[in-house]
């Protein structure tokens, strides 16, 4: 579990450096879990991946609200150490056959592929259903995709 002080701390820096107008972040947390949480930290803290996807039916059985746009958020790595502070532009919900090729480019994962980002996603949210006593669907299931962009530290565009 993070640190709530290294949190605050991350945040302040951010918010001091960059000027920001929000006074909290919304949430901290690891993107897939910690056996993929440094390869997709560090994705996110360079700017090379912009959105990231969950599924749908997990914030049902969880009984977690669905991340909202318009927020800051922490993300951390394997050891839930602070890496980078996103900012959420949108969210939504769609198909999982229905994500497409510029979201599994945004995800910035593997080779950007549309074929990889649904083999990967498959494998992966298969084994977070099953972990939750359901069976994910490609066919059906849904997944909650956010997109975002990296505010802190500050990524050089070129």
């Amino acid at each position: 579990m993070a640190d709530q002080q290294e949190l605050d701390d991350f945040f302040a820096h951010a918010k001091a450096a960059l000027d920001l107008p929000a006074d909290t972040y919304e949430d901290a947390y690891q993107l897939g879990g910690a056996k993929f949480a440094d390869k997709l930290a560090a994705l996110v803290k360079t700017g090379k991946k912009t959105a990231t996807s969950s599924g749908f039916e997990l914030y049902t059985i969880e009984q977690d609200p669905l991340p909202n746009a318009g927020v800051y958020n922490i993300i951390l790595n394997r050891a839930d150490k602070p890496v980078a502070l996103t900012f959420t532009d949108n969210v939504f919900v769609t198909p999982f056959m229905k994500v497409t090729a510029d979201i599994a480019k945004r995800e910035g994962e593997d080779d950007q592929s549309l074929a990889s980002w649904r083999e990967v996603h498959q494998a992966f949210f298969s084994q977070e259903y099953q972990a939750n006593g359901i069976q994910f669907d490609p066919e059906s299931s849904m997944v909650v995709v956010e997109e975002f962009h990296t505010v802190y530290p500050v990524v050089q565009t070129r």
